[in-house]
């Protein structure tokens, strides 16, 4: 009987474990989307002190050295080989191609509507788990990501009076980039800390970013300002680095498609630091369209 007992009461205790996990998982999923709901609003500050190209690499410079120095520090070993094309993918992905072709756009869009476009990200890194991963997220699942994506597509087409244009055509690329980024990080972030992977693919990238970040500087004109500064800064450390950290962290927990759709978020967060920061004006459609998506965040995350 009191063996009975025992047992039962050690089940009561390992029983909340999964959802702590979850709930844990969760949160640094949210943090990780609240700093990259940032990254747009910042890389527009950004560009009004450097170049698009030298922001890019500086920013990736930055963020590789504040890595390399935590790797270096805490006397991390190398990772293994067999880990090197997911970090390759990672840091093509997350590091390099996200970076530069949002930046492109936000050249001659708004970041609102950068923002909206970007909506389509949970889906497209979930359709890229389901692919790499064999993940089999529920129909209700598809059907609420689905619902969310055809709001975003809608809003773009209006915003654009029927046509795409250039900066579309970069941020519907970057979605694809970031896409298998972040599912390569999401997989080796459960071998490895997640501030490794990021890490890794950082200093992995440093030997094409300095040359790049030394010539970009020399051709593209700089004028420093507090907002110019305060840009490169966060991109950098906060959304090129310790945002991915708490994302790659909050994957491994909750698992790819579940993780992704929290950034259905994304675009309602940066709608208002543009409005809060950079005084855009939306229009009806913007945050009306960001509240629809961010409805199906709660059907995706209970299917």
């Amino acid at each position: 009987m009191r063996a009975q007992s025992s047992a039962t009461a050690a089940t009561a205790i390992a029983v909340p474990a999964p959802r702590e996990r979850r709930s844990f998982g969760a949160g640094q999923a949210a943090l990780g989307v609240i700093a990259f709901s940032l990254t747009f609003p910042s890389t527009a500050w950004g560009l009004e002190s450097f170049g698009p190209w030298s922001l890019v690499a500086v920013r990736s410079v930055l963020a590789a050295l504040v890595a390399g120095g935590c790797l270096l520090l805490l006397r991390v070993p190398l990772p293994d080989r067999r880990h090197l094309p997911g970090l390759a993918v990672v840091a093509a992905g997350v590091v390099l191609g996200f970076p530069m072709l949002t930046t492109l756009a936000l050249q001659t869009s708004t970041t609102s509507h950068a923002a909206v476009v970007v909506g389509l990200l949970p889906l497209t890194t979930a359709i890229c788990s389901a692919l790499r991963m064999g993940n089999r997220p529920s129909r209700r699942f598809w059907l609420a990501a689905l619902a969310g994506a055809t709001a975003v597509l809608a809003f773009t087409i209006a915003q654009s009076g029927g046509a795409l244009t250039a900066a579309d055509g970069y941020l519907f690329a970057a979605l694809l980039v970031c896409a298998a980024g972040y599912t390569e990080g999401g997989r080796l972030a459960r071998i490895m800390p997640g501030w490794q992977v990021i890490g890794w693919a950082l200093v992995l990238c440093l030997p094409l970013s300095l040359p790049a970040a030394a010539l970009a500087l020399s051709q593209e004109p700089v004028h420093l300002t507090a907002h110019g500064v305060a840009g490169l800064l966060w991109v950098a450390l906060g959304s090129q680095f310790l945002g991915l950290v708490v994302w790659y962290r909050g994957m491994a927990a909750i698992g790819i498609p579940r993780a992704s759709q929290l950034q259905l978020a994304q675009p309602l967060l940066t709608l208002v630091w543009s409005a809060l920061l950079l005084g855009e004006r939306l229009t009806a459609a913007a945050p009306a369209t960001a509240v629809a998506v961010l409805v199906c965040i709660a059907v995706t995350q209970r299917s």
